[in-house]
């Protein structure tokens, strides 16, 4: 079990848990407008406790199955952000995909920042992977800036890569090497 971590004196890193729903539908519905051009469309039963708790039970299904590690960004019993690592590979490649999004009351705090470099020690120490890979949309520069802040660097440009926002968009790829070990040590 991976151990929840202070990000700033109010604002803690942890895994969800299916009591966050209500927690976490109205982070969305707080930051709808502030997520929608970086997010997939959203269906109205994406924004209820409903559809989050249906979400969350996918998610801890994988977590149990070291498929995925889904956080959210506690500050207090609010949810100000949440941050996954999906798509676990063990053996040689030893790699997952980051994501991460921040409600539009959260913004410029350095949470971001704290979250994903936590989630790469993690990553590192703990899961013990190689690397961790993230995909932004090229006009999402507060995103690149925070990859580019926490040793996250840009290794191509991958055209009509994901469908955000209704239509298919360019993403920049990044990744992160973690270490040169070898593969599970």
């Amino acid at each position: 079990m991976i151990e929840a971590r202070s990000l700033t004196p109010d604002v803690q890193l942890r895994i969800c848990t299916l009591d966050d729903a209500s927690a976490l539908a109205d982070a969305q519905v707080r930051s709808r407008e502030h997520l929608r051009p970086w997010e997939p469309v959203r269906t109205e039963k994406w924004f209820t406790t409903a559809g989050q708790v249906e979400r969350m039970s996918y998610q801890l299904e994988r977590y149990k199955n070291g498929l995925v590690v889904p956080w959210v960004l506690a500050e207090g019993d609010r949810i100000v952000g949440a941050i996954t690592l999906s798509d676990l590979v063990p053996g040689p490649f030893r790699s997952a995909a980051l994501g991460y999004w921040l409600a539009a009351d959260a913004l410029g705090r350095g949470l971001a920042t704290r979250a994903v470099e936590a989630v790469a020690e993690i990553a590192d120490t703990e899961l013990k992977l190689h690397r961790i890979e993230a995909s932004t949309l090229t006009a999402n520069t507060a995103s690149q800036r925070v990859l580019s802040r926490t040793d996250f660097h840009q290794i191509g440009m991958a055209p009509t890569y994901l469908h955000i926002d209704g239509h298919w968009q360019d993403c920049n790829l990044y990744q992160r090497i973690l270490n040169t070990r070898e593969p599970g040590a």
